[in-house]
């Protein structure tokens, strides 16, 4: 067989030649489709596309904003996951430039050390963070610019990623509408700040109490106006009314209220059944009733068409938490509710994408409104729930059972309500005793008006213990957030304000997702085991009852002394003892042997099958060429 030399070569140039072009083919099409922009965003959360309330806004953007991104790129200091998260930051606002029709500029600045970046970031107000004890600070942060007004994101927060576009388009939107609605505040409890209470035998020199940490996340987009009870009249300038945990306001308020709803003013109500926020002053020694720490607006609710019991909680096994106990053992409550996707509505631009709540002891309300008002769930328990007395539930898990009562339907922790309200004062103003100078207002009373109401049943959910947590955040204290509560809460504000664009976008999905299949044999286990735990009491209840009879029938000289009945009962009870937890031992172990063979096979489709496919897929293409190739 004679050897072709040139014929070769032409091949492995030929080859060249075409790899060369494919090369920069792709090259050519990075190119094109940078410049237009064009892209899909394939994750189930939508991770990487703005959301609708950003694209309305963005879309009635009608002047000129300049965004200034400050980052300490070229810095080797700067932490791998910063700069991962800065690169998310600028893709993001591409995305604004984008969808803004021309209105949005980017600017980026490196502010090195001692550069005219460093001084404009400085004059601005970007804060910033120091990365080593000894080392050149690191900037994050980001300046919005219209005209002569500006606004900050002072630095950035990689753990905050689900609220990173919220700030921005907040930022945006502040910096177009730079009025700040008012709002009207009411509560029982101290959300606003306040001097604290002295202990009981304590001087009066108590630390200031700060406000909420929700308080101070509102404040910073609104003017907020405390109205302390009784409170006559709402003032016409009020935009919105936030009631937090309303225990017993007199009927003056309650009109005020009521007056104000029916004249088109939204009202947020938190209302709650057991508050662990509300703390009562520390009682006389030898008192020991249990305060009342449950709220409601009962005459308002019952002329709304609301049903609401003020005793009562809600209990889910499907949204169990796990707690630790005084004993320090972990117990899975399920009146500490931890709610889901699935117990969070999705059709609901106020709900839409908060993805993890935790709800106390929170109550419920039922739907009995007439025609003329929508009552819409927001935030609902699984159909595994029921409920137990307010006071039951402060005694634990074996307590909880004992008591449960199954609802057979989902239970509605929070609700809005919209439409034509009637009033809750048929008969006019209540009796203040200043008849001369009320008589004169009652010619203007309403009777019915259309407004928005949201009500929801647990106070708690923005107690600062139950929604944030302190960190050290380059040396800046912070507080990060340990679920949605705040999302929601301020979703809610901003709903009862009348800014629609920026509920939308309020929170971002997640990368971390929860695994449902596991949860749920959490929950079928959890049901089993406190079966069992009841039963194990009640048993033991059973057997000490039975040595008090016996012990009661013997002699004073006898006391002391086991009698055989005695003995067996106890020997009876050991071995029941031992059965029943032999069980709940069983229990735990199968529901670690179904976890476990979850986890087995999702590893094997994700490391053996995946790739199994794709190696399948290629042999498959390999030999359909060779045989048309022949």
């Amino acid at each position: 067989m004679k050897f072709n030399r040139n014929s070769a070569l032409a091949k492995a140039s030929g080859g060249a030649i075409g790899l060369a072009a494919v090369g920069a083919i792709i090259v050519a099409v990075n190119v094109i489709l940078s410049n237009v922009g064009a892209r899909v965003d394939l994750t189930d959360e939508k991770l990487y596309t703005l959301s609708e309330g950003t694209v309305s806004l963005l879309d009635k953007l009608d002047q000129p904003v300049t965004l200034k991104l400050y980052f300490s790129s070229s810095s080797p200091r700067v932490p791998s996951q910063i700069k991962t998260f800065a690169r998310q930051v600028e893709d993001l606002l591409r995305e604004y430039r984008g969808q803004s029709n021309g209105h949005i500029t980017i600017e980026k600045h490196d502010p090195r050390p001692d550069s005219d970046a460093e001084e404009w970031a400085q004059k601005y107000g970007v804060a910033p963070q120091q990365v080593e004890m000894f080392g050149n600070p690191m900037y994050l942060g980001l300046v919005a610019v219209s005209g002569d007004v500006e606004g900050i994101i002072p630095a950035f927060d990689p753990s905050q990623e689900q609220l990173l576009e919220y700030n921005i388009t907040r930022l945006i939107y502040r910096l177009t509408h730079p009025e700040k609605p008012v709002l009207g505040v009411i509560s029982s409890i101290p959300i606003m700040g306040a001097q604290q209470p002295p202990a009981y035998g304590m001087p009066p020199q108590q630390p200031q109490q700060q406000p909420w940490v929700a308080i101070q996340t509102i404040r910073r987009d609104y003017d907020l106006r405390e109205l302390t009870p009784p409170v006559t009249e709402v003032s016409a300038d009020i935009k919105a009314l936030v009631i937090v945990h309303p225990k017993d306001l007199d009927d003056g308020t309650l009109f005020a209220i009521d007056q104000f709803v029916l004249r088109g003013g939204h009202v947020l109500m938190m209302v709650d059944p057991l508050s662990i926020a509300d703390q009562p002053p520390q009682q006389m020694p030898g008192r020991f009733n249990m305060p009342d720490r449950s709220s409601d607006a009962q005459k308002l609710f019952t002329a709304w068409g609301v049903g609401y019991a003020a005793d009562q909680v809600v209990a889910d096994r499907k949204a169990a938490t796990s707690l630790r106990m005084q004993n320090n053992q972990i117990e899975q409550s399920t009146v500490a509710l931890t709610l889901v996707t699935d117990n969070i509505s999705r059709s609901e631009i106020l709900t839409a994408q908060l993805d993890a709540m935790t709800l106390p002891y929170a109550g419920y309300f039922s739907d009995r409104t007439a025609d003329d008002l929508t009552f819409t769930p927001l935030l609902f328990s699984s159909d595994d729930s029921g409920t137990v007395n307010s006071r039951t539930a402060q005694f634990g898990a074996a307590a909880v059972q004992r008591e449960y009562k199954d609802s057979a339907v989902r239970l509605n922790m929070a609700v809005r309500l919209s439409g034509s309200f009637k009033t809750a004062f048929p008969e006019g103003r209540p009796d203040s005793g200043e008849e001369s100078e009320e008589a004169e207002k009652d010619a203007n009373l309403l009777t019915e008006g259309t407004s928005t109401v949201i009500l929801v049943g647990d106070v708690d959910l923005i107690f600062d213990p139950v929604c944030v947590e302190e960190v050290n955040m380059f040396g800046f204290r912070q507080h990060r957030a340990r679920n949605d509560n705040l999302s929601f809460f301020a979703n809610a504000v901003e709903l009862a304000a009348g800014s629609q664009d920026l509920v939308a976008i309020r929170s971002r999905g997640r990368h971390n997702r929860p695994f449902g299949r596991v949860m749920a044999l959490q929950a079928a286990a959890m049901r089993e085991q406190q079966g069992r735990q009841v039963e194990l009491e009640d048993k033991l209840r059973e057997a000490q009852s039975k040595l008090q009879e016996l012990q009661a029938g013997k002699g004073t000289d006898q006391q002391f002394i086991l009698s055989p009945e005695q003995q067996e009962a106890i020997a009876n009870f050991r071995k029941e003892e031992v059965r029943v937890r032999k069980e709940l031992k069983e229990v735990r172990k199968s529901l670690r042997r179904d976890v476990e063979h979850l986890g087995v096979w999702v590893k094997v489709i994700n490391i053996a099958l995946m790739p199994l496919l794709v190696s399948i897929a290629g042999v498959t293409f390999g030999l359909y060429r060779r045989k048309h190739n022949r």
